[in-house]
């Protein structure tokens, strides 16, 4: 049901690799890159002129946009000459190619199955995969357009220096945007994971580039709704209104979506460059995340009115300690793995907890130790309270065929079976 062909990393071949991404406030782990294919070769005895010309159009608009602009495009903010975001151009793209492609897979034609469809990786040894599936195409378009949308709220959550001279910071017009990006990308690797990987047959699916395995997928879209809950707690931070428990839960929360992401993330194949760091950053966010879990869950506990309570708050409090040191550790090993990169200026939720957490967790340490004896202090890190997660990913669907198919007079039914078992091989 497809050929596949994977390309070693020592071959020559197209993946360019930055040696510095600059600032990051999300991580994106490389584009995928399509390479050109020949689909007049492949369906010229198939389609009329015109739908093949309109499919290699559309997809050699995005070869040539992606190959151009990929490379830098999670590095810099890039502008096209008329002025609009390279981003959005290279998004409407991809969305205006997806219903045509569709059309290949249109009534289980066997069309799928005719071209050979070539992408570069970024986090598997393979240079590029070659499938002749259509539904292999369909999930590299997928990942893209979520890696493109991860890119934009990284440019988002970039702190920008205000006019009136103060510190550099996120505009909250910028943070609400953000999370609707968050919610946009988890839709499209939701999509892809549950209504995309089921399409291939499981000899290609076990064969698909690390990139592109259902555990990275998941990961990819947990840390977006990780980051989205996050942006959430940074408001509710500055927010007069939220209570402790708001901002507890919401910290909870983002535990759960950074333990699932590591879980979907751990033991797959990620070695080189962009993949190593992946894990890097995931590992960073998850100890990031269980320090404010911790410190607010310390703070609810001290508003107990006994020993118990207080000892309780003050292990809470130390766990958010260490977990905030390991965090800053994790994340140092982060930026220096290749290619390297850098801390944008602290702002939201953990500019206010790295002043926070080392400060409240040594004052209530010494407050609850001349209140009580040492040996009466529960000296292991209560459990976090386990709540429901509330983010979910936008309900992306894939779009309708285009209307381009219905008049095609195709000879999908003619071919022949010896071509067919011949094309699948």
């Amino acid at each position: 049901m497809g050929c596949l062909v994977s390309t070693p990393k020592d071959t020559v071949g197209s993946r360019r690799r930055p040696s510095n991404i600059g600032e990051v406030s999300v991580y994106v782990p490389g584009l995928r890159i399509p390479k050109p294919v020949d689909f007049s070769h492949s369906l010229g005895d198939h389609l009329s002129k015109s739908l093949v010309e309109r499919l290699s159009a559309l997809r050699t608009r995005i070869v040539v946009m992606a190959g151009q602009e990929g490379p830098s495009i999670t590095r810099t903010r890039r502008r096209t000459q008329h002025g609009g975001s390279t981003l959005a151009d290279l998004l409407q793209a991809l969305e205006d190619y997806l219903p045509v492609l569709l059309g290949l897979m249109k009534d289980g034609s066997q069309l799928q199955h005719k071209v050979k469809f070539v992408w570069v990786n970024q986090e598997d040894d393979a240079e590029e995969t070659t499938m002749s599936n259509a539904w292999y195409e369909v999930l590299s378009v997928l990942h893209l357009m979520a890696m493109l949308s991860l890119s934009q709220a990284n440019l988002l959550l970039l702190p920008r220096t205000s006019t009136d001279g103060h510190q550099p910071k996120v505009s909250e017009e910028s943070r609400r945007s953000s999370v609707d990006i968050f919610l946009k990308a988890a839709g499209h690797l939701d999509c892809a994971v549950r209504h995309v990987l089921p399409q291939l047959p499981a000899e290609l699916k076990r064969n698909l580039p690390v990139d592109l395995a259902e555990g990275v997928l998941r990961a990819l879209c947990l840390q977006a709704l990780g980051q989205g809950v996050d942006i959430q707690l940074g408001m509710a931070i500055d927010s007069t209104k939220a209570t402790l428990a708001v901002k507890r839960r919401l910290a909870c929360e983002m535990v759960k979506y950074w333990q699932q992401a590591q879980d979907n993330i751990m033991n797959l194949p990620l070695l080189n460059g962009w993949g190593e760091k992946h894990k890097l950053f995931v590992k960073w966010k998850y100890a990031e995340a269980k320090a404010a879990a911790y410190y607010y869950h310390g703070l609810i506990l001290d508003e107990g009115n006994t020993e118990k309570f207080h000892g309780m708050a003050v292990a809470a409090l130390q766990a958010a300690d260490e977990y905030f040191k390991e965090s800053k550790k994790a994340c140092e090993a982060f930026n220096a793995a290749p290619p390297l990169s850098r801390n944008p200026p602290l702002w939201g939720t953990m500019k206010y907890l790295s002043e926070k957490i080392p400060k409240d967790t040594s004052s209530k340490v010494r407050i609850n130790r001349d209140l009580y004896s040492y040996q009466k202090i529960k000296e292991t890190a209560p459990t976090l309270p386990d709540f429901a997660l509330a983010l979910k990913p936008d309900e992306y669907q894939l779009p309708s065929v285009d209307p381009s198919w219905n008049m095609e007079q195709t000879n999908r039914g003619a071919t022949a079976p010896n071509q067919l078992r011949n094309d699948r091989k």
